[in-house]
């Protein structure tokens, strides 16, 4: 799965709290063009890394459009 085309951003995400959060994030960001991977370390109650595997350069307002749309807030964006 690890190839020099895979880009890894970690996504700090804040207000997930459980299974569901994470899904619906998950969901959200494997939708964004060039995704191919999330994962996400849920720290509830606090800010959760979700880390997002790319196979082409994704614009960090899209990632965060897609949190939004999930219904939580990015905390700050990692490359």
């Amino acid at each position: 799965m690890t190839s020099a085309e895979n880009r890894t951003t970690v996504v700090d995400v804040e207000g997930m709290t459980c299974g569901h959060c994470v899904e619906a994030v998950t969901r959200e960001l494997e939708a964004v063009s060039g995704v191919t991977a999330v994962s996400v370390q849920l720290e509830a109650g606090g800010v959760s890394p979700v880390t997002v595997i790319t196979d082409a350069p994704v614009d960090d307002g899209e990632l965060r459009a897609a949190v939004d749309e999930a219904g939580y807030r990015v905390a700050g964006v990692r490359h």
